[in-house]
């Protein structure tokens, strides 16, 4: 009976706490003034996943965006000294229907627009690491390589020891990657790079104590600099499954190399990272070269993080859109959309352009999945066309809009790229740049399936309810 007795005691006491916890989690969301439906999607997860929900919290749900990593007055001494580097530049007019585009961006995170660049796309993995290992064996002076998932596979380790190699002949080698990205990958890869001469620093190291306000905001940039001349950004990591595909087919993405004076663009970024990741400023002039022309291409690199109220990219796209005359063609792995992407694309669609958006129909997250499809309803119903790739699993990043302007770079289309990750992406005003997207989207289309509004409608009742109950979350993932 007293065993009994103590035991009733205790799941009370434990309901009581609980309670008392929860509703202090719950007094602590409203109080941060997030946006309301983030609010109650985060007082739903304390109401419908008891304890599990505390947990959720407790590593995804704490708010430190207020809490700068650098300072302003730091970030703009890091902008300017960085800027100050490349030279003058007298970069071509920007085409007139994007001039409100180009001024938000610069306005929004000083990225200036770069006159004479050449791009080369690549939409496949081997040709993009063929291309990336012919530049690092080119290297002279140094290289900066950053990625979310660096894994050690057999593209992995080609790719570090050249890297090694290098660092041996005397090139300074310099490699930031995200410390939950690459969780899978033994810390010892990457120490063995540190002691033969790389030097090596994770993004946000995560420690068990800090995890609760870290492993939220990650690193999902993909940036490499060689000698401040050459530079790669995009949507591919570095793992093998980009060259030799998935057991739903081949891993289709995108990826640019950059010549040009765009190059500083990716560098400042990179030594932003690195300043925050290391304590150490890389401000000498080797590492801003000036560059001549390469071609014809005029670009601005935007950067976006957690950290702000105005996210740049996440602004760039709706305004491009909202800009957009003709079409709008978009791919991406997760559309996941906020508030306001999804009236941009709505509207443009209902106003007549020629709105696309491509996603895998076999993805590697299956919840956030869920969500996805949630979301197709809304945006075929005003006649957003939506493509499904079914030759492998779609993780390209890119937006092409009328003929002269190509987004691409590493941000989904979701809220978590757009508010928790730090993303890099690529704004190009140039019409052949354009066309060549405008081709991989078409080849793309291809192998994909149209899904027609009236079929969607007729699945099971089931599916859909799992849909749009997961869509109920969708502004937590």
């Amino acid at each position: 009976m007293l065993e009994l007795f103590s035991a009733n005691n205790f799941l009370l006491l434990f309901q009581l706490l609980y309670a008392l916890t929860a509703l202090g989690v719950t007094i602590v969301i409203i109080t941060e003034n997030r946006h309301p439906l983030k609010t109650i999607s985060w007082v739903l997860v304390l109401l419908f996943l008891p304890l599990i929900g505390l947990v959720i919290y407790y590593f995804f749900g704490e708010d430190r965006r207020k809490r700068r990593m650098i300072s302003h007055r730091m970030m703009k001494k890091l902008r300017k000294q960085s800027l100050r580097q490349i030279g003058p530049s007298t970069p071509s007019a920007v085409p007139e229907e994007y001039q409100g585009l180009a001024n938000l961006i610069q306005n929004l995170k000083g990225s200036v627009l770069y006159d004479s660049n050449k791009i080369t796309f690549y939409s496949d993995g081997s040709a993009k690491f063929s291309a990336l290992i012919d530049e690092l064996e080119r290297a002279k002076v140094f290289i900066h390589i950053q990625y979310y998932i660096f894994e050690d596979d057999s593209i992995g380790g080609v790719i570090r020891d050249i890297l090694v190699r290098k660092a041996k002949e005397g090139v300074e080698v310099r490699l930031i990657y995200d410390d939950v990205g690459c969780w899978k990958t033994k810390r010892r890869f990457f120490r063995d790079m540190q002691q033969q001469g790389v030097e090596v620093q994770p993004f946000l190291k995560v420690a068990f104590r800090y995890v609760a306000g870290r492993v939220n905001y990650r690193n999902h940039r993909k940036i490499v600099v060689i000698d401040g001349e050459i530079g790669f950004i995009g949507g591919m990591n570095i793992a093998d499954r980009y060259i030799n595909g998935t057991k739903y087919g081949i891993w289709r993405d995108s990826h640019i190399k950059v010549e040009g004076k765009a190059v500083a663009g990716l560098q400042a970024s990179f030594v932003i990272d690195w300043y925050y990741s290391r304590k150490e400023f890389l401000s000498e002039k080797k590492y801003f070269p000036v560059i001549e022309s390469s071609g014809n291409n005029l670009m601005q690199i935007a950067v976006s993080g957690p950290f702000g109220s105005l996210k740049g990219i996440h602004l760039g796209i709706i305004q491009a859109i909202y800009d957009a005359k003709q079409s709008v063609y978009i791919q991406t792995p997760y559309f996941v959309p906020t508030e306001h992407l999804l009236l941009a694309m709505q509207t443009a669609a209902a106003r007549g352009v020629d709105v696309r958006l491509m996603i895998p129909r076999h993805s590697d997250t299956t919840f956030v999945h869920l969500a996805t499809k949630g979301y197709l309803r809304d945006v075929m119903k005003v006649g957003v066309q939506v493509y499904s790739f079914e030759i492998g699993f779609l993780h390209s990043k890119l937006m092409v809009v009328d003929d002269n302007l190509t987004i691409t770079g590493s941000a989904n289309m979701d809220a978590r790229s757009f508010e928790h990750n730090f993303e890099i992406d690529a704004f190009v005003y140039d019409r052949e740049t354009n066309h060549i997207a405008t081709n991989i989207f078409m080849d793309d289309a291809a192998n994909s399936s149209l899904l027609i509004l009236d079929e969607w409608e007729c699945r099971p009742r089931m599916q859909k309810f799992s849909e749009s109950f997961v869509r109920m979350f969708s502004p937590l993932l």
